[in-house]
């Protein structure tokens, strides 16, 4: 019954612009969508109805009703709604996994320490019944805003609980522990996603990471399924991506601005990661109707 509830409720609240609950995501489609690439930033995204993938580097991940999605650290995904319909629409619930608030966590209880980080980061597990539950209790406070101060956090802390003690425990331990290779290789990730116009030098980013350069390179490569180089890349692509959407740059003007230094590779390799050129990518993005406020990289 929970999940049905929470089916209901993100239908009624999923138009609002913004939801009032700090990190509380909800999102609808109402047909199958096209790959869609963007940067996660770690959230839980929870399916109430319908199904989607997400592709990480060479790795898929489906995901559908009564399941959910832990994302722990900055990762560059594509991901698409595969399951949805006028009558069925996908539904779907987020939650941003804030570092500081399952450290805190682990603080004021006896959590056991993290283990060896997952590999790879991204993770799918079927949902237990109490989590849908404090879903369900955190958007009903919707519509009850005067509730939201003070219940909001409870329920906050009651939903990272209890991913602490799933089957995805491990990871999201790792989330909140200062010294644990996730966060580790997390400096790295914030690194290259605020430099990303920079000359990227491995060395620097294992030093940065507290690792010498083989472990590095291996647990880097087993988080994001990628390697550094690959990682700047996408970022980039991603960036180059917003500003031509968003401004009247010419595609070589963007290209040099995100770290390309030839116009000619920048296209190729713009095109090879969108499947357009991109002047056409731009052109079409623009044309498309508004979507839907939901989730980071459509997620949830």
């Amino acid at each position: 019954m929970s999940l049905d509830e929470l089916r209901t409720l993100i239908a009624r609240h999923v138009d609002r612009p913004t939801t009032a609950v700090d990190g509380l995501m909800l999102s609808a489609e109402y047909r199958p969508t096209p790959p869609r690439a963007g940067v996660a930033d770690p959230v839980l995204a929870l399916v109430a109805q319908g199904a989607k993938r997400i592709v990480l580097g060479d790795r898929v991940y489906d995901y559908r009703a009564g399941q959910y999605l832990v994302v722990p650290l900055d990762l560059p995904v594509t991901g698409h709604v595969t399951e949805a319909s006028p009558e069925r629409p996908e539904l779907g619930a987020g939650l941003a996994l804030r570092p500081a608030a399952i450290a805190s966590l682990l603080l004021e209880t006896d959590a056991a320490p993290a283990g060896r980080a997952p590999s790879p980061a991204l993770a799918v597990s079927d949902a237990s019944a109490d989590l849908v539950d404090a879903f369900v209790r955190m958007i009903r406070l919707l519509d009850r805003p005067a509730d939201i101060p003070v219940l909001a956090p409870m329920l906050e802390r009651e939903i990272l609980w209890r991913l602490l003690n799933g089957e995805q425990g491990t990871l999201v331990r790792q989330i909140g522990l200062a010294d644990s290779r996730l966060t580790q290789i997390g400096r790295a990730l914030r690194w290259i996603r605020d430099h990303y116009t920079d000359v990227l030098r491995v060395e620097d980013l294992a030093r940065m990471s507290g690792m010498s350069l083989s472990p590095f390179h291996r647990h880097f490569r087993a988080l994001t399924a990628m390697t550094p180089v690959q990682y700047q890349k996408q970022i980039r692509l991603q960036e180059a991506r917003l500003r031509l959407m968003s401004s009247t740059e010419d595609v070589a003007t963007v290209g040099f601005a995100v770290g390309y230094d030839s116009a000619s590779q920048f296209s190729r390799e713009y095109r090879r990661h969108f499947g357009l050129p991109p002047g056409r990518d731009a052109a079409r993005l623009r044309t498309e109707p508004p979507r839907r406020a939901g989730a980071a990289a459509h997620l949830a």
